[in-house]
């Protein structure tokens, strides 16, 4: 992790300081996101800013950039996958304040004593940043029709031979 970023913050004592971190995290340093990625080539800048917003609701705005190196399921190339993340996250003690949270934030519980990791937070979101399956952008669909041979279609049709019977 980068020297500026502690490895843990107390999110309530950032709220309070209005701080704002700001890092480098390698992805090979990502033991999560390791089963999905192609390798560990890379990775991810991000600023992670704490504060009240006009209803005096405390949060966590996260923004990240990076560009994961995924295999496409096209080409079976290697690709880099462009992420572009920028999430608020509506500080919480209990899982009921969440309700009162604005349009827009995603609920963050936090631990009794409001410790949290800021690279966990980015790799969460990295996380979800990938794709079900990875297309690289430009690749082709393939929109061809492959009918299969007509003596084929009728040993695969059960009926078949109840037509022959019938022709007999």
């Amino acid at each position: 992790m980068s020297a500026e970023v502690p490895e843990v913050v107390d999110a309530w004592r950032m709220v309070a300081a209005d701080r704002v971190f700001e890092g480098r995290l390698p992805l090979s340093g990502m033991a999560r996101l390791e089963g999905a990625v192609l390798d560990h080539a890379g990775e991810a800048v991000f600023s992670l800013e704490f504060g009240r917003d006009a209803l005096r609701v405390p949060y966590a705005e996260l923004r990240i950039e990076a560009a994961l190196p995924l295999l496409c399921q096209r080409t079976l190339q290697r690709f880099l996958h462009p992420v572009r993340i920028e999430q608020r996250f509506g500080l919480i003690r209990d899982e009921a304040d969440e309700a009162a949270l604005p349009p827009g934030y995603e609920a963050l519980l936090l631990a009794e004593d409001g410790r949290m990791r800021p690279a966990e937070l980015v790799e969460d979101e990295l996380i979800m940043a990938v794709p079900l399956v990875p297309v690289a952008p430009g690749s082709e669909a393939v929109e061809r029709d492959w009918p299969a041979p007509e003596d084929e279609e009728a040993r695969a049709n059960p009926f078949a031979a109840l037509a022959a019977l019938k022709k007999h």
